[in-house]
């Protein structure tokens, strides 16, 4: 006798909440069919699933996405670097306090003495017909940022190595929840043979029917969910044995919208309004955003953070604003919708040719112009880049293109060799946007603090009704 199990996923929601009444109903449907049917079922999600740049996630600091995905029916989840590094470590300790499913993470650990109640590093779950699954799940070690939170992620390789014999002796079958990326989850479907899955995310790779590495199926949805995911294991119980694994996505985003998933969402809005209604300040006259001008706000707040990170100098990219600000009450949902991005502050250090190739890379008209996606990043184009503490001289040539002329600090040229700290956003840190800052040896990041929260001190500070 032959006995199917199917593993419905989706990971990367990223607060994607337009979307997630279309995913709610696929994932409903999908579960009652098959337990219409006796056949075994399981919902799992991969994680980033919260994302604070949606009010709902950032007014209920991730508690109302567990909600969701409880009305919905998850069985299983694991933990992406959006729910591990963008919460303080208390929001993260009880983030699943009230989830119906069960969390998966077997390489985060507390710094302090206690874990959460709901951490797993494995689970076992079991078939209909008695076959046994193992399920492991792993996050994405980025620890210059989890460990200022007080968690530490373990190595990946060395976790396995840990449970994934143990795994071996005790069930049928090993599922990996993997919030690492495609390029490790290839590494490691080639060295653990015995891991049968591995269900991916964080990259936001799409394999829409999977991809094998040696005996391992690889599947990843995408991101935001416009695709769901589906894997289907065939157990053979007379030989004891997998004899086919397939995985499939499903395109989702054409389909009707779950009605109960719609009003639960009008509430939860509703509640967040509420919650971010809470006035930070009163500004008399509206506040200017510009992209790709000098504007007082982004000044400011170019100041604010050089003062707060008593770094020599700052910069900040103007794109990091999206709206005008109207002369009146500003709350803090009117501060998240014009910064949603969650970036933290940083301080690298940079010697004085560094600093001026960064200067002039920023001045770029390719920089500017960038539409950038990801690293944090939630707006639309990078912007001019403003600077604290660094006097900035430009001109223009022929061609209309703005290029720097001078740069100085404290009134004198920079030194080549002279060691400077510059606080600017951890966006800069990743990639190759600025290379001099990305490969800085030295990186101090300021968690839990958004860049959201300092625009909320400089405009209390600068703009108010005292200022």
């Amino acid at each position: 006798m032959q006995e199917k199990l199917y593993f419905y996923y989706t990971n990367d929601l990223h607060s994607n909440f337009d979307q997630w009444p279309r995913v709610a109903g696929f994932l409903k449907e999908a579960k009652a069919s098959r337990e219409a049917a006796n056949e075994s079922c399981w919902i799992i999600d991969i994680g980033d699933h919260v994302d604070r740049v949606h009010p709902i996630a950032e007014a209920f600091m991730g508690k109302a996405n567990v909600t969701l995905m409880n009305d919905v029916g998850y069985d299983l989840a694991t933990l992406g670097n959006n729910e591990g590094i963008t919460l303080a470590h208390d929001d993260l300790f009880h983030l699943y306090d009230d989830a119906d499913f069960q969390v998966v993470c077997a390489n985060l650990h507390s710094m302090d003495d206690e874990e959460p109640d709901w951490l797993q590093p494995t689970v076992k779950i079991q078939s209909i017909g008695g076959v046994k699954v193992g399920v492991i799940g792993l996050t994405a070690p980025f620890n210059a940022f989890y460990e200022l939170l007080d968690w530490h992620v373990a190595p990946p390789y060395k976790t396995l190595e840990k449970y994934v014999e143990r795994l071996k002796r005790s069930t049928d079958i090993i599922v990996l929840l993997s919030h690492l990326g495609l390029n490790e989850d290839q590494e490691i479907a080639r060295r653990f043979e015995a891991i049968d899955v591995i269900i991916g995310g964080h990259t936001h790779h799409l394999l829409r029917t999977g991809e094998f590495v040696n005996n391992t199926v690889i599947t990843a949805a995408g991101k935001h969910c416009s695709f769901a995911g589906e894997v289907i294991l065939t157990w053979d119980h007379a030989r004891q044995e997998l004899v086919k694994k397939e995985a499939y996505t499903t395109d989702i985003t054409h389909l009707a919208k779950d009605m109960q998933t719609e009003q639960r969402l009008f509430e939860l809005e509703e509640r967040a309004d509420e919650i971010l209604a809470e006035k930070v300040v009163h500004i008399t006259s509206p506040i200017e955003i510009r992209w790709f001008k000098d504007t007082k706000i982004m000044q400011e707040l170019t100041n604010t953070l050089k003062d707060w990170t008593k770094a020599d100098c700052a910069m900040l990219n103007s794109g990091l604003l999206l709206d005008q600000l109207p002369k009146g009450d500003v709350t803090y949902k009117d501060i998240h919708r014009i910064c949603p991005h969650p970036i933290n502050p940083v301080v690298v250090e940079l010697s004085g040719d560094e600093l001026l190739e960064v200067v002039r890379g920023a001045f770029t008209k390719d920089f500017m112009e960038l539409k950038l996606n990801g690293f944090g990043f939630r707006g639309e184009v990078l912007g001019r880049m403003l600077f604290s503490g660094l006097d900035v001289e430009t001109d223009m040539r022929e061609t209309g293109e703005e290029y720097v002329r001078d740069v100085t600090f404290q009134g004198y040229p920079l030194e080549s060799d002279r060691i400077y700290t510059v606080a600017t956003a951890d966006t800069f840190t990743f990639g190759r946007l600025l290379p001099e800052i990305a490969k800085s040896e030295t990186k101090r990041y300021f968690l839990p603090e958004f860049l959201r929260d300092l625009l909320a001190d400089t405009l209390r500070d600068k703009f108010g009704d005292e200022s």
